[in-house]
C-alpha cells in the first residue's frame, strides 16, 4: 500500500496523520510519500523523523505535477 499525504490538510495536520500511521500496528509498514507545496525545511526534517518514505515538493505547473505523480507511481511500483 502507498499513501500520498499532504502536510496541509483542512482539519488535521498531515504530520499528525503520519505519526498516527506509524503508531498504529496495522498501518506501521505502509509506504508513505509526503507530496506537498511546503518549502519549510522543518517540515522535511519532521517528516523523516516521523518515518516518511519520501518527501516530494509539488510543482505548481500542472504538467510538471502530472509528471511527478507518474514518476512517484513508477518508482514505488518497482518496490511493491
Amino acid at each position: 500500500m502507498l499513501v500520498l499525504l499532504d502536510i496541509h490538510l483542512p482539519k488535521i495536520d498531515g504530520l499528525e496523520v503520519l505519526k498516527r500511521i506509524r503508531d498504529d500496528e496495522r498501518t506501521r509498514l505502509c509506504r508513505v510519500v509526503i507530496l506537498t507545496s511546503s518549502k519549510e525545511e522543518s517540515d522535511l526534517i519532521r517528516s523523516y523523523q516521523l518515518g516518511v518514505n519520501s518527501f516530494i515538493r509539488k510543482p505548481v505547473d500542472f504538467s510538471q505535477f502530472a509528471e511527478a505523480i507518474l514518476q512517484v507511481g513508477l518508482y514505488w511500483l518497482v518496490f511493491e
